[in-house]
């Protein structure tokens, strides 16, 4: 190189030489592997292609103050088979996927909440180490307030009734239960046990007594006539039960004509209370309540637009009348007006943990 009169640089005659092929990468070079979360352990699989995936959990009590509702909760299974278009749980089963690196496959998040089922496996044992009385002091705790502790999966791993054992170490604590599932009464001595150490009530969901408009709100749950058969059992165990009637579905269980009917069933099977609460439409709700609306009672489509239109709720009108037609039956029925045990919170808007 050399320069030249003025103020370029210029560059002697040079001979040409081949340097081969050169490629330039481009970004930066990664320093560290990219590593995913492990997959959970499979735990089993069953015929119609529900899977049961093992979650590692390091406490199993939500409180009050994370969930914003009145008592302490334990849920000891992510997903439900039951598959009940209304649940709400399904958007928290859907973040706990995304959070442990689950691939939906084909599904869909709304199919996955009842075909990939999440255990805790180890939830009675992080009870024992983590369950302070002081702590819940008279708050209630309710085991199976987003999906069902006695879901066909119980039959199997048996979480709930451990959950009961470890209980059973405790005295004086307000505990809950709330199933769908005839299931539970397998644990009838637990129960009494329990019983006889705390203020127990287990609330037997169900929201309606017509077999068949229950199928088409609810895929594979238990028949309404097998659930009152289970209030039934528990009562006459001694144990403290009644009937949750929730959802109510406005323009499809709400009438005075069906909830009587399911009230004087609750009534021959000896339920202590009987109360309930309107369907709410959150996101996760409208995913798979609305598409059997649709399919199942059209006519009613127009009116759920408006009402739940840009809100989950019904509307306070509607609320303020359904709740003096549920006390109306329960004063006809000689249930209490509150519905449930006194002391106990009357909520039947569960959260989503």
């Amino acid at each position: 190189m050399f320069r030249a009169t003025g103020t370029y640089l210029g560059l002697p005659i040079m001979h040409s030489m081949w340097l081969g092929q050169m490629r330039v990468a481009g970004g930066q070079l990664p320093l560290l592997p990219e590593v995913g979360p492990a997959p959970l352990p499979l735990l089993d699989i069953r015929e119609r292609g529900a899977r049961f995936l093992e979650l590692s959990v390091r406490r199993v009590l939500n409180p009050p103050s994370a969930t914003h509702m009145p008592f302490w909760s334990i849920n000891p299974y992510v997903g439900c088979e039951f598959g009940c278009s209304y649940c709400y749980a399904r958007r928290t089963h859907e973040w706990t996927m995304d959070r442990a690196g689950i691939q939906l496959g084909a599904d869909s998040p709304h199919q996955s909440f009842e075909k990939q089922i999440l255990v805790k496996h180890a939830a009675p044992e992080v009870l024992l180490r983590t369950l302070d009385p002081a702590r819940l002091g008279s708050t209630e705790l309710v085991i199976g307030t987003a999906t069902d502790p006695y879901q066909p999966a119980e039959k199997q791993f048996r979480l709930t009734r451990r959950l009961l054992e470890a209980l059973l170490l405790h005295k004086e604590l307000q505990l809950g239960i709330i199933t769908k599932s005839p299931l539970i009464v397998r644990d009838v001595d637990l129960l009494q046990a329990l019983s006889e150490r705390h203020r127990l009530s287990v609330y037997i969901s169900i929201a309606s007594a017509d077999a068949e408009l229950l199928r088409k709100l609810e895929a594979r749950s238990p028949a309404p006539h097998a659930r009152l058969r289970a209030l039934a059992r528990l009562r006459q165990a001694g144990i403290q039960a009644g009937a949750l009637i929730a959802p109510i579905i406005p323009g499809i269980t709400d009438d005075w004509k069906g909830l009587a009917a399911l009230m004087e069933k609750a009534r021959e099977a000896g339920a202590c209370w009987v109360s309930g609460g309107a369907l709410r439409l959150g996101p996760a709700a409208r995913a798979g309540f609305l598409p059997i609306l649709r399919k199942e009672f059209p006519d009613l489509v127009a009116r759920y637009e408006r009402r739940y239109g840009k809100s989950q709720h019904a509307g306070k009108d509607y609320e303020k009348a359904l709740a003096i037609r549920i006390r109306t039956l329960q004063q006809a029925f000689g249930f209490p007006e509150r519905g449930r045990r006194d002391g106990v919170p009357e909520s039947t808007d569960l959260e989503y943990r």
